[in-house]
């Protein structure tokens, strides 16, 4: 597993307070891998994602990226964040601009592009994301999701290497997430790896490739949804609730989940129940 980033023994505290905000955290994102990075509130995700920016610097330990620590120069800086983007969890913090237009167009020329090029890829950019037709419209009369996308594509852009979202899916309805989601998996189908920042197991499961736990600020578990989400007793020690698919899962018969992997969407499990578990045996 070839890691894009890596935290080796990170600490931070924030200014002002004596408690550590990362405490020893050691961790890898794996390159090309869907991860979940898993934890309450003040588990230390969002303050991980800016050291992985260089927003912070920690008092101690090494930030790599792609195997090469990171360098906090400015010119190093500003490359560092068209390789690795950030999409925050309040959409407001991020979208600076009156329209979409304006706001996902402002990465590339900040970046130096000629303006040929930021309006091809700007135009492209909002196509792709289904935000033309709301290319000029007041940034202040979308809808949240509306926001949340255009912040995404603002961070698209420019074309980053690693993707990283804070509780991306925090406060949106069933279709908006969807959407969201389908623009992920897009990403990360054209190359890009991507990490999201989530309390949400369910949607870790369902989602992710490879799964980070934190708590008080360092990682407690790491590994593949199915062997993570397995632990249930080191999850609720930590506070967290197994994925609600996992639960109804082993509440079956373990005869009738022998030699099956666990399904981890509603569609597997009704096609499971619908198929395997009718030739298993009956209810």
């Amino acid at each position: 597993m070839k890691p894009i980033m890596e935290a080796l023994d990170l600490r931070y505290s924030y200014p002002g307070t004596r408690k550590e905000a990362l405490r020893s955290l050691t961790l890898t994102i794996p390159q090309g891998k869907k991860t979940a990075i898993c934890g309450h509130n003040g588990s230390g995700k969002s303050t991980f994602f800016l050291h992985a920016i260089g927003i912070h610097r920690p008092a101690s330990g090494q930030l790599k990226l792609k195997g090469a620590p990171l360098s906090y120069r400015r010119d190093d800086l500003l490359r560092l964040r068209r390789q690795v983007g950030l999409v925050f969890q309040d959409p407001e913090q991020q979208l600076i601009l009156n329209t979409p237009y304006e706001d996902v167009s402002y990465g590339l020329r900040n970046a130096g592009l000629p303006e040929d090029e930021i309006a091809v890829r700007t135009e492209r950019m909002l196509l792709s994301m289904g935000l033309k037709p709301l290319a000029d419209t007041p940034i202040h009369q979308l809808s949240l999701g509306q926001k949340k996308r255009v912040a995404l594509a603002g961070v698209l852009v420019l074309e980053p290497e690693l993707l990283l979202l804070d509780e991306p899916t925090a406060y949106l309805d069933r279709l908006s997430e969807r959407q969201l989601l389908e623009e992920l998996d897009l990403a990360q189908e054209q190359g890009i790896t991507v990490a999201m920042a989530t309390h949400d197991m369910n949607l870790a499961y369902a989602w992710a490739d490879w799964v980070l736990v934190m708590d008080q600020g360092a990682c407690c578990m790491a590994g593949p949804p199915h062997e993570v989400f397995a632990d249930e007793e080191k999850l609720r020690s930590l506070g967290l609730e197994p994925p609600m698919l996992l639960e109804l899962w082993q509440a079956l018969p373990s005869a009738v989940r022998k030699s099956h992997a666990p399904p981890r969407s509603i569609e597997a499990m009704k096609a499971f129940l619908q198929n395997g578990y009718g030739t298993a045996g009956a209810l």
